[in-house]
């Protein structure tokens, strides 16, 4: 990528992160940590091996990711974020936060993969109800499940159970999100395809924290 040549700070940032996949390579290790070239290649569908190889090597000249080689049995290269990689989390989760209001329009042959929900989930939702009991909410969209913690008001994602779920929602990417930020109600959600099992009360505590797209943006 060329320089932009701004003696300018968010010029400068974009001179090392602006490229095309660069930030979705990033949010790959901000989410499964240290990955192997294979990781990388199934939660980036659509990206080509050599160019995924180039934005690594790019990442790593600037000091945002570097190399580890992995002992038996292993034995493979595992890509970590440095400190400085790490800081952009913050730049990720904002345009999370900007992104999901346009997440109510999916075109229906976009790839997903479910550590994503990973992400928007614990940014995007809050408890309201802190004082509640705690609660497990398994999601199953595709490949592996992600399993939602409700505990003392605090939210986090993980990607082992826990214990036993109190809830678990299994189905299409855009129905259970939907029902997640209250978009979509269960009775809703479950005549388009959505299975769920257990109680559906705890999504009465989940509170989404992003405005909808208004009609000018989306035309925009």
């Amino acid at each position: 990528m060329r320089s932009y040549g701004h003696y300018c700070s968010v010029a400068k940032a974009l001179d090392v992160i602006g490229d095309r996949w660069t930030l979705l390579v990033v949010r790959e290790l901000l989410l499964q940590g240290g990955c192997r070239h294979a990781d990388l290649m199934t939660g980036l569908p659509g990206i080509a091996t050599n160019l995924l190889s180039d934005r690594l090597r790019k990442l790593e000249e600037n000091g945002l990711v570097r190399r580890e080689t992995a002992p038996p049995p292993v034995a493979a290269t595992l890509y970590h974020l440095t400190d400085a990689g790490r800081d952009l989390k913050p730049v990720l989760r904002a345009l999370g936060y900007f992104g999901a209001r346009y997440m109510t329009d999916p075109t229906g042959d976009e790839e997903f993969r479910s550590h994503w929900v990973a992400f928007p989930v614990s940014e995007l939702l809050e408890d309201t109800a802190p004082a509640g009991p705690p609660v497990v909410i398994e999601i199953r969209i595709g490949d592996r499940p992600t399993f939602i913690e409700l505990t003392g008001g605090e939210m986090r994602t993980t990607f082992s159970a826990p214990r036993s779920p109190d809830l678990a929602l299994q189905g299409p990417a855009p129905l259970v999100l939907g029902v997640l930020t209250g978009q979509l109600k269960p009775s809703q959600a479950r005549r388009l395809g959505l299975r769920t099992k257990g109680s559906t009360a705890p999504l009465q505590r989940l509170r989404y924290l992003v405005p909808h797209a208004t009609d000018s943006e989306i035309q925009a």
